[in-house]
């Protein structure tokens, strides 16, 4: 993907994911990480080494925050060719930027849900935990829950139907023992809904796939 291209989806994820959206650049770094520790003492993120759902996403967002303020090093194989774009690191994800994502889902409720559908507003909260709850989903229960179509020395699982709901990303079990291969699902019955979308970017010039993962 080209820079000017990076930018454009720098911006177009801040302003889909709003207040819980994440620094593109640290969660590269985060997720290759999980990868290569995966289910290890240096996991970023495992069931395994964490006693509750709640433990490991607060283990999950110290290390994000230490990565992202520069609080420990990270090795040079887990930053090669990740998206970094200074400006919005620098103001995107700070505590105004999310005040400003508050006010804006806050403003939206008051001025469009009716009087007598008052119940509506016991959504607004999602707005604010989606980012976190789909952690939960892919962080945890991928890791304890699921189905498996390979057998490796991590505990990934693939979800069923909530695969669907994260656009493909519930195919833990697949992406870990395939990580390079841009098509999650492997099974008839699997749809990565993501998949199609790339094929579509790469035919159109918005990314360039490499000889290795573009489909034969």
């Amino acid at each position: 993907m080209s820079s000017t291209w990076e930018k454009v989806f720098y911006i177009l994820s801040w302003l889909t994911q709003g207040f819980s959206s994440l620094s593109p650049n640290v969660y590269g770094k985060l997720h290759r990480m999980h990868h290569a520790y995966a289910d290890t003492e240096k996991d970023v993120h495992s069931p395994k080494y964490d006693k509750t759902l709640v433990n490991m996403m607060l283990k999950t967002d110290k290390l994000f925050r230490a990565i992202k303020h520069g609080k420990i090093e990270v090795e040079s194989r887990f930053c090669k060719n990740v998206p970094d774009w200074p400006f919005m690191e620098k103001y995107a994800y700070r505590l105004p930027a999310r005040l400003f994502w508050a006010v804006v889902y806050i403003s939206i409720y008051y001025f469009i849900v009716p009087e007598n559908s008052a119940w509506m507003w016991v959504f607004l909260p999602f707005h604010f935990i989606i980012t976190a709850f789909q952690g939960v989903i892919i962080n945890w229960y991928a890791h304890r829950i699921g189905y498996r179509n390979y057998e490796r020395y991590d505990t990934s699982t693939n979800l069923m139907p909530f695969d669907l709901i994260t656009m493909g990303e519930g195919y833990h079990n697949n992406h870990h023992a395939t990580p390079s291969d841009i098509k999650f699902s492997k099974k008839w019955y699997e749809w990565d809904l993501c998949y199609p979308f790339i094929i579509f970017f790469d035919l159109i010039g918005i990314i360039k796939l490499s000889k290795e993962t573009k489909p034969q």
